[in-house]
């Protein structure tokens, strides 16, 4: 048996997240799926992590084991033959039989697209925005997640770690073309956290709250004192971070 890694970008429009679920199609369901084409028997993948319901990614992680004796570059064409058009896989290696793409994991950066004019292409990519930014304020704002925090403040109550403490390496709004990228990288990163850091920036942004706000509510571990939860579509996993 060999361990294989693939890393895997999705449009996550029509999927009720990654992770295999009874209540909708999934992207983990599909790969599997596709998998079993290939080799006539149940294949199980896993993950660097899970992401929700119209939530993409860029740089998902997954890995695999196979009997097949087929080089890691046609398995990426194999797979991205039979896979559907909104899940490809960008790159595959063979890998130790002990990596594991879930409990591996050293670090992730997400990104969360925000656009400032109507756009039906984009529609499902990235979360229209109709009133006015202060990009400034928002970069103030930002400067006060880096670092080692109690992030209680920023992720659902009812999240199932009791230990709520992350650290964020770098955090940076940068402009891409039209759209407005939040950038974050991390050790890790709580349910909902970063949907709910954009959301309460772009609060900022519009003069809501102020920047130093923001470390007022990583003080106060209270959900309630932050901004509203952003959109899924705006989110993607973008890179998954491992020992060299």
């Amino acid at each position: 048996m060999r361990r294989l890694k693939c890393t895997i970008q999705y449009d996550g429009t029509g999927y009720a997240g990654y992770q295999v679920q009874p209540n909708g199609l999934t992207i983990q369901e599909v790969i599997e799926t596709t998998l079993a084409r290939m080799h006539k028997h149940p294949v199980k993948i896993i993950g660097s992590g899970r992401t929700d319901a119209r939530v993409h990614a860029y740089g998902q992680v997954i890995h695999f084991d196979t009997e097949l004796a087929i080089p890691p570059e046609n398995v990426v064409k194999a797979l991205n033959t039979l896979l559907p058009a909104d899940i490809r896989v960008r790159s595959c290696e063979e890998v130790e039989p002990t990596f594991e793409a879930r409990y591996d994991v050293v670090g992730k950066e997400y990104r969360y697209f925000v656009r400032r004019e109507e756009n039906a292409f984009r529609r499902n990519l990235s979360v229209h925005i109709p009133y006015p930014l202060d990009l400034e304020r928002i970069r103030q704002g930002m400067a006060y997640l880096v670092g080692t925090h109690d992030f209680s403040s920023f992720c659902v109550a009812k999240t199932e770690t009791d230990n709520r403490v992350r650290t964020i390496y770098e955090a940076e709004l940068m402009t891409v073309g039209d759209e407005l990228v939040f950038r974050f990288q991390g050790s890790g990163f709580l349910y909902n956290q970063i949907r709910i850091m954009v959301g309460t920036l772009l609060d900022v942004g519009r003069g809501r709250f102020a920047p130093e706000d923001i470390k007022k509510m990583l003080l106060a571990k209270d959900r309630n004192v932050a901004g509203v939860t952003a959109p899924p579509h705006g989110l993607y996993l973008w890179e998954v971070f491992y020992p060299e």
